[in-house]
């Protein structure tokens, strides 16, 4: 694959440099948050971004008590935001991460040096890889990347137009806590773009509506020798309950705008044992419906078994950003002038997950999310092509064109 343009092609190497360096920080969080960030290694990352745009010339890049990153470009007409996440997944290993970068890929499989683990990747593209047992950290470094080439890239050009642009680089998404402590009116933007993405020429506005629930049962111990008529085992129950749920309702069978009751979860014993899902739904009826059939599922199954008791906990957990950016419709139309301008063909998918966009556009920004040229995320297999990286951040300039030629946006 060739670049998408000779802009893309201009930021590859600046890009490319940030993004192994940054991959190299250990930035995992962690599920078990007690404070933000939840771990002290995105603290890492965000001290020397601090710095980077500090050196690129945005003097008021700052990092606050809650790990959050900002810094602001100057320019003319509406302030935009751009926004990422520091963090990466706690689903694989993520320490120690060596990127490789295979120039010039032929196509097929890539046999990384952790013995096992392959990449199936497409020909003609630079691809970049951890060595096989670790993460990449493309989710997102890719966007903190993408969005440092392109803001250097317009400091160092003050004759290329610009909005004032909002920088934040966030902690903590992948616990779904990115938007938790964002201040919406001090970030200032008309609207906002996550860089958090997949496939080349993606743009996504909408998201699952989100639910987590947690069903702890309770049984009745005894040592095994002497259960007879006494022990009520709640691991029992537990798998009981996974059991009847409908095998339609799971992630692996299901696709497109379907939802589904993923159980991710269950631990414990004998005495007690929990068991934690997440439910999601493009439908608020849908998900409220899946949460009930759990719920109902529970209740039914542990009533066959006198003595055990039964608690569930369900807490929202992100909305589907759709109805919120459906508000203001620029957001979107700006960054598909964008898209098109970097000659790259337009892919309006709804993502499968959630994104600190889908808080953010609840709380009163409306923050579509872009692709990042990443791919097979949360995993060893997660691997990023240079072209589809240049070509994100050739797009976040091009954005940046779009808004400057729009002048302030109609109110929302």
């Amino acid at each position: 694959m060739t670049f998408t343009s000779p802009l893309a092609e201009k930021l590859a190497p600046d890009l490319l440099e940030r993004f192994q360096r940054y991959v190299r920080i250990d930035t995992q969080s962690t599920r078990e948050r007690t404070q933000s960030p939840s771990t002290p290694g995105q603290l890492d990352l965000s001290r020397l971004l601090v710095e980077e745009l500090q050196a690129i010339g945005l003097t008021d890049a700052a990092l606050d008590a809650n790990g959050y990153v900002t810094a602001t470009l100057e320019g003319t007409g509406p302030t935009v935001g751009l926004i990422a996440h520091v963090d990466t997944s706690p689903d694989a290993p993520g320490a120690n991460v060596q990127p490789i970068v295979h120039r010039d890929h032929p196509g097929g499989l890539i046999q990384l040096p952790f013995s096992g683990t392959t990449v199936d990747a497409p020909a003609g593209h630079d691809i970049v890889t951890s060595s096989g047992d670790t993460l990449l950290g493309a989710d997102d470094k890719a966007g903190v990347a993408e969005i440092m080439a392109a803001v250097a890239h317009l400091a160092a050009n003050p004759d290329l137009p610009r909005p004032t642009l909002r920088i934040c680089f966030t902690p903590d998404e992948e616990i779904g806590e990115g938007a938790t402590l964002f201040d919406v009116e001090r970030f200032g933007a008309v609207c906002a773009y996550t860089l958090d993405g997949s496939d080349l020429g993606e743009l996504q506005d909408e998201t699952f509506s989100a639910e987590e629930v947690i069903l702890t049962i309770h049984g009745v111990d005894a040592h095994p020798g002497w259960a007879k008529d006494v022990l009520v085992n709640a691991t029992r129950i537990a798998a009981e309950i996974v059991a009847a749920l409908p095998p339609e309702l799971t992630p692996e069978r299901t696709e497109g705008l379907d939802g589904f009751i993923h159980v991710y979860e269950v631990s414990g014993g004998s005495g007690r044992t929990e068991v934690r899902a997440i439910v999601r739904d493009f439908d608020d009826d849908k998900l409220h419906a899946h949460t009930a059939l759990l719920r109902k599922t529970a209740e039914e199954t542990v009533a066959r078994h006198p003595g055990a008791r039964l608690e569930v906990e369900v807490t929202p957990q992100y909305p589907n950003m759709r109805r919120y950016i459906d508000a203001f419709p620029r957001a979107v139309t700006a960054a598909e002038e964008a898209i098109r301008a970097e000659g790259i063909e337009l892919i309006r998918t709804p993502i499968r997950g959630g994104t600190d966009g889908s808080r953010l556009s609840a709380m009163g920004l409306p923050t579509p999310n872009l692709f990042t040229g990443g791919h097979d995320y949360h995993s060893p297999r997660e691997w990023a092509s240079v072209q589809e990286m240049a070509a994100a951040a050739a797009v976040v300039i091009r954005l940046a064109e779009v808004w400057a030629r729009d002048g302030a946006p109609p109110p929302r």
